[in-house]
Formats: C-alpha cells, sequence, structure tokens
C-alpha cells in the first residue's frame, strides 16, 4: 500500500505520464500527409494549432475613411457588413447636414442602401455612423442613442473626437489614402 504522503504524487506523475504520452503521438493524424500538419525548412514537422478561419469569403475588413468636417478631418472606420460595404461604393460624398433631436447629425444620401440580410439593432453610441433605412439618410450621432432600432444600422465609428459632429454643417466622406 502507497502511503498517504506519496498518494498525491504519485497521481500527478500518472497525469504527466499520460500528458507526455499525448504530446509524443506518433500516429497518423501527426504525419506530414495530413492536412493539419507543416513542414519547416530545417525538414520538422509541426502540427498547426491555429483555428480554420470562419469568415466568409464575400466580406472585406473593415474601412478606413476619412471625414472632413467642416474643413476639419477626421479618421473613421468603416464595419465589414454589407451595408457600409454599399455605402463606401458611394464614396466620395459631399453632404449638407442638419441637427436630429440633439442627438445626431443627418443627411440624405443620393440613393437608398442595401439592407438585406442586416441584422444590426445595437443602441448607437456617440461617434457611430449610421444609415437609417425608412429615410434613406445617414445619421452621424454626437450623443448617445435612446435605444436599438431594426430600421437603425451602423456602418461605422469615427476614429478620434466626435465632439465636432454636434455643430458639423457640411461633411465630406472619402475613402482614407
Amino acid at each position: 500500500m502507497i502511503p498517504a504522503s506519496l498518494r498525491i504524487p504519485a497521481r500527478v506523475l500518472s497525469a504527466a505520464a499520460v500528458l507526455l504520452a499525448v504530446c509524443t503521438d506518433t500516429s497518423p493524424a501527426a504525419s506530414p500527409s495530413s492536412p493539419s500538419s507543416a513542414s519547416s525548412s530545417s525538414g520538422q514537422h509541426r502540427t498547426s494549432t491555429a483555428p480554420a478561419s470562419t469568415t466568409p469569403s464575400d466580406r472585406s475588413t473593415a474601412m478606413k475613411i476619412r471625414l472632413t468636417i467642416d474643413g476639419q478631418p477626421v479618421d473613421a472606420t468603416l464595419n465589414d457588413s454589407a451595408t457600409a460595404r454599399d455605402f463606401a461604393a458611394l464614396l466620395p460624398l459631399t453632404l449638407d447636414l442638419e441637427d436630429f433631436h440633439q442627438t445626431e447629425r443627418i443627411a440624405d444620401l443620393p440613393r437608398r442602401l442595401d439592407t438585406s440580410g442586416a441584422s444590426d439593432n445595437s443602441a448607437p453610441k456617440a461617434g457611430d455612423l449610421t444609415y437609417y433605412a425608412p429615410w434613406g439618410n445617414l445619421a452621424l450621432f454626437y450623443r448617445d442613442g435612446d435605444s436599438p432600432s431594426d430600421d437603425l444600422f451602423i456602418l461605422g465609428h469615427v476614429d478620434g473626437d466626435a465632439d465636432r459632429l454636434a455643430t458639423a454643417e457640411h461633411i465630406t466622406i472619402e475613402a482614407a489614402s
């Protein structure tokens, strides 16, 4: 019988042996013909632990844009949603802004954006660039919105200080260079 003072170390030793056996497995799953393994330049094989990409091939990454608010440049980022990509297709844009509910500045877009398949109903935050589908307009929030709306789609966010939006009268939006 193993004394009580040695039982825990014996369990730890057993677990370490099992772990060592698993880590040094030379089964066919770890062979060079396995799709999850790769050869290094030294000829040794290593197994990739990176997760498989789940990003659909038709989605692009976020897009940097430049806003010029009453002559002052501000950086912003569009998200990778289909509605934001449709908005990006309209750029460059120059728009006149007007206040709406002392929360956002709004402007009519030259055409309606495609919102099919969109499901963003987050409450807007200060600095958010959004699209309000029923009116077909762009809304730039300088204060947090009250609540989520199924008709409001967040397109992106101003990367810097959004305070200038509160008094903005004119805006030019273009792809960042």
